[in-house]
């Protein structure tokens, strides 16, 4: 049998690379226990999603197991062993803000589990190709320092600076900055993926993402921000806004998009890579500018408020650079710009909530 194996496989990315895999492989096997709902409350839980994808796929099979616990994973893995194929890990504790309240759960989940995972794969299914979702927190706040500039609603680099026209590159620096305790963990999870693939040569992938985001987000007020930013502009929740004015700058990638990139890379991978993943001088927004779409899209003005105090760590201005993926997979392209993946947010939150679409 080809299997592949996905971890967060309820969650947005996990749930999208289960759709794109279910008609390339004889099985999916989903690993999620549905954590989300414990870091967020009942705005990430994501038991809705995985109900949607064992009903949608036959050949999905699900697995409430925990990455922290070997004890876990190593019956799954001895039970399929070498018939799994492809890995994408994107199970994760994603917020900066919420792993300074519990710090070993945030590195038992992000830095633990990773290594977990890899190990696993490593004993059982070594051929595998092992896909990590990681994080542009690993830059920590080093991008605050670029030069930027203050336009009418957002910063923006400096268009003299050599990220001006693509944006970050995946040479920015990782060291000497203040990460959050939640890019802490993921840069040891990042870390020991590229080494999983340059000491013992397997084939994994690192894939330092933007803002994702789609219609099967389980958005929350401490992560995923354009799918909570469009559920508060639907019922009328109240929203706040931290810092900078409101302008702070994000790529935005489709997680169809990204699904995409991960199935480039399995068909010719090259172990131990890094990959920047976003939006792009393609796709991205500051706060201001999303908040004024997701008006436009519901028809409804957003309630919300400004607070001084930015996140600890947060980037002002990021806009991720895919030269180096574009060039090392050139048939790879976005299919899904901004606008069109906000209003499929929109329908989907509207659908989910049973709200009427203008």
């Amino acid at each position: 049998m080809n299997i592949a194996l996905v971890t967060g496989s309820a969650g947005l990315i996990g749930s999208e690379s289960v759709a794109f895999l279910a008609d390339k492989f004889d099985l999916v096997i989903g690993v999620d226990n549905n954590l989300r709902q414990y870091f967020f409350g009942a705005d990430g839980n994501t038991e809705w999603n995985r109900n949607r994808i064992e009903e949608a796929f036959g050949n999905y099979k699900h697995y409430s197991a925990d990455i922290r616990e070997v004890s876990q994973l190593e019956p799954i893995f001895k039970e399929y062993g070498t018939d799994i194929k492809m890995i994408v890990h994107a199970a994760a504790q994603p917020s900066h803000d919420w792993a300074a309240r519990e710090p070993f759960t945030d590195f038992g989940v992000n830095a633990v589990g990773t290594l977990n995972m890899l190990e696993m794969t490593r004993l059982h299914a070594p051929e595998a190709v092992f896909i990590f979702t990681s994080t542009n927190k690993v830059y920590g706040d080093n991008p605050n320092y670029l030069p930027l500039v203050e336009l009418e609603t957002r910063w923006e680099i400096d268009e003299s600076h050599a990220y001006f026209e693509n944006g970050i590159d995946e040479n920015h620096s990782i060291d000497h900055t203040k990460h959050s305790i939640f890019g802490a963990s993921k840069v040891a999870a990042d870390i020991m993926v590229q080494e999983y693939g340059r000491y013992f040569g397997m084939k994994t992938a690192v894939f330092r993402g933007g803002c994702l985001t789609g219609p099967n987000h389980s958005g929350a007020q401490l992560h995923g921000f354009l799918a909570y930013l469009m559920k508060c502009a639907i019922t009328g929740t109240h929203y706040t806004i931290f810092g900078y004015k409101g302008k702070q700058v994000r790529d935005n990638i489709h997680s169809h998009d990204l699904v995409n990139m991960f199935w480039h890379y399995y068909q010719n991978p090259r172990p131990g890579e890094v990959y920047n993943a976003g939006g792009g001088r393609f796709a991205n927004c500051s706060m201001l500018e999303a908040i004024a779409l997701c008006e436009q899209i519901t028809g409804n003005k957003l309630s919300y408020s400004y607070s001084e105090t930015n996140r600890i760590g947060d980037h002002i201005w990021y806009v991720s650079d895919l030269s180096k993926f574009k060039s090392h997979y050139p048939d790879w392209n976005w299919e899904y710009g901004l606008t069109e993946t906000l209003t499929q947010i929109h329908d989907g939150i509207a659908s989910r909530l049973g709200v009427k679409t203008v």
